[in-house]
């Protein structure tokens, strides 16, 4: 986690959104019983639940630029920017392996090795860093451009990779890269993760009081980009000889793209009106949104609650939900308090910190979480 002046206090809000659509998102999937799965709730509740990994990657996008502007900035050169930005990759993958194995080991009497291997939304980002870590070569200026072609390129191959022959190849390496509706595949879902590099890069571009007109910018960009690729899917021609919107569509990496920059958008305002140092459990969810999505799934899918697996009413499961978001609130507490909770064991009646995020002035984000 990173100290209180490294930290963009819209940057964790928008990922503390993210974080609670997808807690109610999982519980839906998880606890809702079969026979309630094709009414309105339900399909509401995963449609927008949809969202929070097309957010998770394109704001590791924004800070994974603005981890390489910092290391421009310092006079690195471009192979030391390439080994820094390989650095992240690593660490990313790091926590994947990490991830995996936890999961791995609380089921070990029902899980194959090959778990171990399976491809998470941890390990499509990482893999997703590692190929895009060669934009660290170019200048600040150059990757708002070339990030931006790149994410539209991998957005439009989607359809091609899927209509291509997997059958020779490992089914390994058809996960890491070909689009699946059960797994992130590099097509289309990188497209994410370079849509972010370039609003990273472009937001490292402008001073303080640029950024609120960028913010409108991007706003109005959002909405016209989300509604005119919602009409283009819609129309009877097409380029491709198929296309499946929810799995290798290019038009809905758009419509979900412009989604992305409204909330973004929304985000800078919303904290506008923020008193400075003033708590916001939206934002404490953001600054420990990797924690709650790791502690989260052992909750929703592993054991403990293996007994409301399929199993409530529709009121029931909006119950869990509440139950489980205030629950992963309380983790997330504990997380930004934990050095004074350990006070406050050895001495009683010891007052709680400030949340770690605390600080008197707008920070600056140096590099991703």
């Amino acid at each position: 986690m990173k100290a209180p002046s490294q930290r963009l206090a819209y940057l964790d809000w928008m990922r503390g959104l993210a974080a609670i659509t997808m807690l109610q998102g999982h519980v839906f999937h998880s606890f809702l019983r079969d026979d309630l799965r094709s009414g309105g709730p339900y399909l509401a509740s995963q449609f927008i639940g949809g969202m929070p990994p097309a957010v998770f990657m394109f704001l590791l996008g924004v800070t994974f630029a603005f981890g390489m502007d910092s290391q421009e900035r310092k006079g690195a050169t471009a192979s030391g920017r390439f080994r820094a930005a390989l650095k992240r990759t690593g660490q990313i993958f790091a926590l994947a392996a990490a991830f995996r194995l936890q999961m791995w080991i609380v089921s070990i009497d029902k899980s194959p090795w090959t778990d171990l291997l399976r491809v998470d939304v941890l390990n499509t980002m990482a893999f997703a860093l590692l190929v895009l870590s060669v934009m660290a070569v170019f200048r600040t200026a150059e990757r708002v451009r070339l990030c931006a072609i790149l994410g539209v390129l991998i957005a439009a191959a989607g359809p091609v990779v899927s209509s291509l022959n997997w059958d020779a190849v490992p089914p390994l390496v058809k996960h890491y890269l070909a689009p699946d509706t059960f797994y992130f595949g590099f097509f289309p879902w990188a497209a994410f993760v370079a849509f972010g590099m370039s609003a990273g890069s472009l937001l490292r571009q402008l001073n303080r009081d640029q950024v609120g007109t960028a913010m409108q910018w991007l706003g109005g960009a959002g909405v016209t980009l989300a509604f005119g690729a919602w009409f283009a899917s819609n129309l009877s021609f097409s380029v491709y000889p198929h296309v499946d919107y929810w799995k290798d569509s290019p038009a809905l990496i758009f419509v979900k793209l412009g989604v992305l920059l409204i909330i973004l958008s929304f985000s800078y305002v919303w904290n506008l009106g923020l008193r400075p140092g003033q708590w916001s459990v939206v934002r404490q969810f953001g600054i420990t949104s990797l924690l709650v999505y790791w502690v989260h799934v052992e909750l929703v899918y592993g054991r403990s609650l293996w007994f409301l697996k399929e199993n409530l009413t529709l009121p029931q499961t909006i119950a869990a939900a509440i139950a489980v978001t205030f629950t992963m609130l309380g983790v997330s507490l504990l997380r930004t308090n934990w050095t004074a909770v350990r006070q406050w064991v050895r001495q009683p009646g010891w007052k709680l910190a400030e949340p770690a995020w605390f600080a008197k002035s707008e920070p600056t984000e140096a590099s991703g979480d």
